[in-house]
């Protein structure tokens, strides 16, 4: 069997971003890539969608940015400007094909199904895929988005709606989220905050439907592009391994509080390629125990006290926008963090803190 220097589990995101970042960088010119990939081809999937608070490599990819954003909830709504981080989305589809065109110019690197096809016992192997363990009981941010296209010009596509806490939210956490990308067209998600075992949630078709009939009061639209996920509000239980780094959400790459987690692969991959050379023995990369810790409480709140979520969020965000994105983002400063955590009620996080 082939043996490889380098292996990365799992061609989706993670992967994808670490192996393109290595070849960017010159590190697979005398070493060898082996990306085990199961799917028969890559085609628009998913997209992604962050505050840009530093440069990274896929602004080609970018379908649409903005600079300012709402929230709604029963009392009321609030409207974000935002002229310091725009908010970009980014095409999976288009992420795709920039890195495989990429990769597939090194006869170094090459795609296998499983690992059992090689050799990975001296191998350095990137993984990106959880054990199998079953986590339906825990906290998930499940959804599921469809991009409609419209008859007529209905949509502001200077501003997108972040969340929309004005529907069902059966005792627990519930919005949607809306993306223009152009007068006729946007990404609507339905999105919950709750443990994933509970089908009973999961009627994504018809909450989609009556929002966008009777809240967005739209009659003819048509379904171009239909996207479901779900992302892990917890880290995963890995064994440490030897040889063995995990990336992803499976490394921990997942903002509990927020889902968000694009960026952060993108600064993983980089510490990565940076130390490449030494991986075995360079400190592993987190996005912050302060975060960690803050995010601990957030989603203890929220699993006791799904009801007062919609004020809170509406709260946090009337700090000043920069202060709330780059805390969101985990590039706040103390002083940052403490002005968000004076507009969250302070008892009930206090009492959350253990």
């Amino acid at each position: 069997m082939k043996e490889f220097d380098y292996i990365i589990i799992g061609g989706g995101c993670a992967g994808l971003s670490l192996a393109y970042e290595l070849e960017i960088n010159d590190k697979l010119k005398e070493k060898t890539l082996a990306i085990i990939e199961t799917r028969e081809e890559y085609k628009r999937d998913k997209t992604w969608s962050f505050w840009k608070v530093f440069d990274h490599n896929f602004d080609d990819c970018v379908i649409k940015s903005w600079n300012n954003f709402s929230i709604n909830s029963k009392s009321g709504s609030h409207e974000v400007l935002n002229k310091e981080y725009p908010y970009q989305t980014i095409d999976s589809g288009l992420f795709y094909k920039k890195i495989l065109n990429q990769l597939k110019q090194n006869k170094n690197i090459e795609f296998f199904k499983n690992i059992d096809q090689l050799n990975s016992d001296n191998s350095i192997i990137f993984n990106s895929i959880p054990a199998k363990v079953n986590y339906e009981s825990k906290l998930w941010q499940h959804f599921k988005g469809v991009e409609i296209e419209t008859t007529e010009n209905i949509f502001d596509d200077e501003i997108f709606n972040l969340m929309d806490f004005d529907c069902d939210q059966r005792d627990e956490v519930h919005f949607f989220y809306t993306l223009p990308f152009a007068k006729n067209k946007a990404l609507i998600e339905t999105t919950w905050l709750s443990k994933i075992d509970d089908n009973s949630l999961k009627d994504y078709d018809m909450q989609l439907e009556k929002y966008i009939k009777e809240t967005l009061k739209i009659k003819n639209y048509k379904i171009n592009f239909q996207e479901q996920g779900a992302i892990p509000l917890f880290f995963p239980s890995n064994q440490i391994e030897k040889n063995k780094i995990n990336i992803g959400s499976n490394g921990g790459m997942t903002r509990l509080s927020t889902g968000y987690t694009f960026l952060n692969i993108q600064d993983h991959s980089k510490y990565i390629a940076n130390n490449i050379e030494n991986i075995k023995n360079i400190r592993p990369y987190n996005i912050g125990k302060k975060y960690e810790f803050l995010d601990k409480i957030f989603l203890n709140v929220l699993k006791k006290h799904p009801d007062k979520m919609p004020k809170i969020f509406l709260n946090m965000f009337k700090a000043p926008s920069k202060t709330v994105i780059k805390f969101l983002s985990n590039k706040s400063n103390i002083f940052e963090d403490l002005a968000i955590i004076l507009k969250m009620p302070k008892w009930i996080f206090i009492k959350n803190i253990f």
